[in-house]
């Protein structure tokens, strides 16, 4: 009996290494459960990642915040998030880099058909529901929607909470609007009565998602890195080029039945999610126009006062910009 212990005893601390060894080779991409991931998604079901020779993992985080946290202390290797906690974090000492691009800033503001809510400054003294303090979308809507509508944070009462529980918050009448991604804008208009009063994405396009990754990963790890990206880049096309087949795929991230109950009946997920698709701008590349706008969106995080630099100074938003990979790539 205790030469099977002997002999087991090694061979289950080999399989304990083998299996660190195998993990810590493991890609670990973090992703939120929107649209503006949707290449996250893909190129893990559609196995993208796998045919780039990648042995990757799908993490879900709830927000931006807690996944540029988690690439920080080295729990992710890379993710597709808001530029604004890259620039967040940076400002502060961490050492990050936005190496790619994602989607281009959809975001709806829908209100309830009952609330007299018509344009953006009809917000006044309602309830809307959004995304947390601190998020890419909160930036943006402060920063810029409410700004061209002559309001101020405070003139409204901000819920903030996640884009699923927003259209809850419509359906049940604890808000009056909410300013959502994709699907979530669809669904809503599905379920609840309610009508779009804005888009960001007509109004003031911007790259709201883009993936982001460590100076230490992409130090170490710049070719899994860059197969990661080249793996996104065909998720992407996949997105643009065939929108129902990327439905089939990701369709169950959002709709957990196989139909959606609207006001209208029954209606398929990957209808649902496939309509979502179509209204969105992806692209693996980042534009000058896109660099100038991650400049104003820093800019407007200087102004509430939610990034600041040591001797006061404008934000260099290209100190944490590396575009190696598509330039390689020539995109």
């Amino acid at each position: 009996m205790k030469a099977k212990h002997w002999i087991a005893a090694p061979l289950l601390l080999a399989a304990v290494l083998c299996h660190s060894a195998f993990a810590a080779d493991k890609l670990r991409v973090g992703y939120l459960r929107v649209m503006d991931d949707a290449q996250a998604m893909v190129a893990h079901e559609g196995k993208f990642y796998e045919k780039a020779g990648l042995d990757s993992e799908l993490i879900e985080f709830k927000s931006g915040p807690d996944m540029i946290k988690a690439i920080v202390g080295g729990q992710v290797d890379l993710g597709v998030l808001g530029f604004t906690n890259a620039a967040t974090w940076a400002s502060k000492g961490a050492d990050l880099k936005v190496v790619g691009g994602a989607q281009q800033g959809y975001h709806a503001l829908v209100a309830r058909e009952d609330s007299g809510i018509k344009k953006v400054a009809d917000l006044k003294g309602k309830t809307l529901a959004s995304q947390s303090e601190g998020s890419t979308a909160d930036v943006v809507l402060k920063g810029v929607v409410f700004k061209q509508a002559g309001l101020k944070p405070d003139d409204v009462n901000l819920l903030g909470v996640s884009p699923s529980v927003a259209v809850q918050s419509l359906v049940g009448k604890r808000a009056d609007a909410a300013f959502l991604f994709e699907p979530q804008a669809t669904i809503a208009k599905l379920v609840a009565p309610v009508r779009e009063i804005y888009e960001v994405g007509e109004k003031w396009p911007f790259p709201c998602m883009v993936v982001i990754t460590s100076g230490e990963t992409l130090k170490t790890r710049k070719g899994d890195v860059w197969k990661a990206l080249d793996a996104q880049r065909s998720a992407i096309t996949l997105l643009q080029q065939h929108p129902d087949q990327a439905a089939k795929l990701i369709a169950p991230y959002f709709v957990a039945e196989p139909t959606l109950q609207t006001l209208h009946g029954p209606v398929p997920r990957e209808t649902v999610v496939s309509s979502a698709i179509k209204t969105q701008t992806f692209n693996a590349a980042l534009t000058p126009q896109d660099l100038k706008r991650i400049q104003e969106v820093a800019d407007i995080l200087q102004s509430q006062g939610a990034l600041k630099t040591r001797d006061g100074s404008r934000y260099d938003t290209s100190a944490i910009v590396d575009l190696s990979w598509q330039k390689d790539r020539k995109l």
